[in-house]
């Protein structure tokens, strides 16, 4: 019984590096922060979370299993909310899309800036800043695509 334990626990390791290997592969090969960004939150949740499941399996304490447990719902639970909030914010700011992406779902989003956020440099800016403008970066995006657009061959 003890062999086939041996077996799931590396197995659960060996699957787990896989994930977390490719997760990497991911981060270093895809195009844009917005892909990459998932690619390392779930793959590498998904890997961490198999290799803490080999860790709950192996451990013979109770209150070690229990905090490898612990650990991968809190894992599960933050990973992709943080990478969902970062990918939002980047968003925000202007990071653009990979051009060969299909859909842009994301509503109109302006950034605007407030004079205690940051402070004006320029007297053009003094300008702008003092009237209160709300400055868009989308305008210096592609046009957005909506599903109406899409034609299906």
């Amino acid at each position: 019984m003890t062999a086939l334990f041996y077996l799931v626990e590396s197995a659960l390791v060996l699957i787990g590096s896989t994930f977390i290997a490719l997760a990497a592969l991911g981060v270093v090969r895809l195009p844009d922060v917005y892909t990459r960004m998932h690619s390392a939150s779930k793959a590498g949740s998904v890997g961490s979370g198999l290799i803490l499941l080999a860790l709950a399996l192996n451990s013979e304490a109770l209150p070690e299993t229990l905090r490898a447990l612990a650990a991968i719902f809190f894992f599960l639970l933050t990973a992709p909310i943080s990478a969902h909030l970062l990918a939002k914010a980047s968003y925000t700011v202007g990071y653009s899309m990979w051009p060969g992406s299909v859909l842009d779902e994301m509503p109109e989003v302006k950034a605007t800036t407030r004079r205690s956020d940051t402070p004006p440099t320029s007297p053009d800016e003094m300008s702008d800043h003092a009237a209160g403008e709300t400055v868009s970066r989308r305008s210096e995006r592609r046009p957005r695509i909506r599903w109406s657009e899409i034609r299906r061959t």
